[in-house]
């Protein structure tokens, strides 16, 4: 297992005046192991194919991580952000999985 240390961007709504919500993205560091890697080329109509991996990283989880897993929307890794599609709650463990380039989106 491949030994992993990056950053984890957590993105929360928060009232910034009066019924005004405004997403806010709060990147915190861990430490964690890579357990699966893999990647897939999507043929689309656009140019260039789209890349997504299929990767599981399993990070050692703090207190903030647990009460905010749901928040969790990206991971670096080898200089790119990644969404992660899923998180599975391995106590004292959670289990990132990852899917394409993070760009920012609300998905």
């Amino acid at each position: 297992m491949a030994k992993w240390y990056g950053k984890v961007g957590y993105e929360e709504t928060k009232e910034t005046s009066p019924d005004v919500w405004t997403p806010e993205v709060t990147d915190r560091f861990y430490v964690g192991d890579v357990q699966r890697q893999s990647r897939r080329l999507e043929n689309s109509q656009q140019i260039n194919d789209n890349i997504n991996v299929n990767m599981e990283i399993s990070i050692v989880a703090d207190p903030y991580a647990y009460q905010h897993f749901h928040e969790i929307k990206y991971v670096e890794y080898m200089g790119s952000l990644w969404k992660v599609t899923s998180v599975d709650v391995q106590f004292p463990r959670l289990i990132l999985s990852i899917g394409g380039l993070y760009n920012g989106d609300q998905n």
